[in-house]
């Protein structure tokens, strides 16, 4: 257990790295304690970690991502039906892209395949709302319970919601286009030496398009920590108040960012007393919902059907935040 929690301050939560900032803001003549030195250790510290974190894991898991391609996803997932193909839909949603917009073209060519709706639904749920890098991006900052919460619950809400949209018998409600998308078989076989080179080519696309979500989200949360009262925090989101998972939702629709820009934000705002269900409705509304990987599915699927999906995820994420909320203790 040492040796355990050794590695997760030094490797994940980058305890040294802290204690280099903290020492290199003092060189510099800035005190840690003050805002403008808070904010500028919170920054720092952030944003080397959660470059160094996102390169590593998005290398790792897209060295195994490159054994699924989309060609052997749908050999998996085909001629399945029923709750088993729904979470075995979420479970492959994990190993795949890191936003909803890019997880689309994937579902518009597991709807011309022929796969059942409810379970492209799950797929197109769990994949930017649950990764793999997720689970230690959110232990490097809250901790592991709290890690593998949001994990399985974001693969629940993935399941019920693929589930509960297969059951209703949608599938007419699909642009027809996308029935006409020519499906090919081929499937690439790599050797391992170009599978390193798609995991790095992975790193550097991935990092060029979420570094500006990452220092927005890095810059609100120090404003967060270290600016905003938490008194104010607490008067607008607090665990008390039976608006704040509602409101979290809400403002959580409109943004267009990943998991690795809400983290910093949710950070400052569980250390504001903000309840943990309240910050997980927030992540999951950024992530699952954002405003523009609505309009990019309403292309592709007629109006019932983008309202069912809204509104069986909404309720999903309402239901986690409040209960979250009840049950904080366990978690911290």
């Amino acid at each position: 257990m040492n040796v355990f929690a050794w590695m997760n301050d030094q490797l994940l939560r980058m305890q040294w790295l802290s204690e280099l900032v903290t020492s290199r803001v003092q060189a510099v003549g800035l005190d840690p304690a003050s805002r403008i030195g808070g904010s500028v250790q919170f920054f720092v510290y952030d944003v080397i970690k959660i470059f160094i974190l996102l390169s590593v894991l998005i290398f790792a898991i897209s060295y195994v991502q490159s054994y699924f391609p989309p060609e052997r996803t749908r050999r998996i997932l085909g001629g399945r039906s029923g709750i088993g193909a729904n979470i075995l839909g979420a479970l492959l949603g994990t190993i795949t892209p890191f936003c909803s917009c890019s997880s689309i073209p994937l579902f518009i060519g597991f709807t011309a395949a022929g796969l059942p709706l409810g379970v492209t639904f799950s797929f197109l749920i769990s994949s930017p709302l649950v990764d793999m890098a997720s689970v230690i991006l959110l232990a490097s900052i809250f901790s592991w319970p709290i890690a593998l919460a949001y994990v399985g619950v974001g693969l629940l809400v993935a399941v019920i919601g693929g589930t509960i949209i297969g059951k209703l018998g949608m599938e007419d409600q699909v642009a027809g286009f996308v029935r006409n998308v020519p499906v090919t078989d081929a499937e690439e076989t790599l050797t391992r030496a170009e599978r390193v080179v798609f995991a790095r080519d992975q790193v550097m696309e991935i990092v060029r398009k979420v570094w500006p979500y990452v220092l927005i989200g890095v810059g609100i949360g120090a404003a967060i920590h270290n600016w905003v009262p938490a008194e104010t925090i607490g008067a607008l989101l607090g665990q008390d108040k039976w608006w704040a998972v509602p409101v979290a939702t809400l403002v959580g629709i409109p943004m267009y960012a990943d998991i690795f820009g809400t983290l910093p934000i949710a950070e400052a705002l569980v250390g504001k007393g903000v309840g943990l269900g309240t910050v997980l409705a927030f992540m999951m509304a950024v992530t699952a919902l954002s405003l523009p990987s609505l309009i990019l599915l309403k292309r592709v699927v007629k109006l019932p059907l983008l309202a069912t999906f809204t509104g069986v995820v909404t309720v999903g994420i309402l239901i986690i935040g409040f209960a979250f909320n009840a049950l904080t203790t366990w978690f911290i």
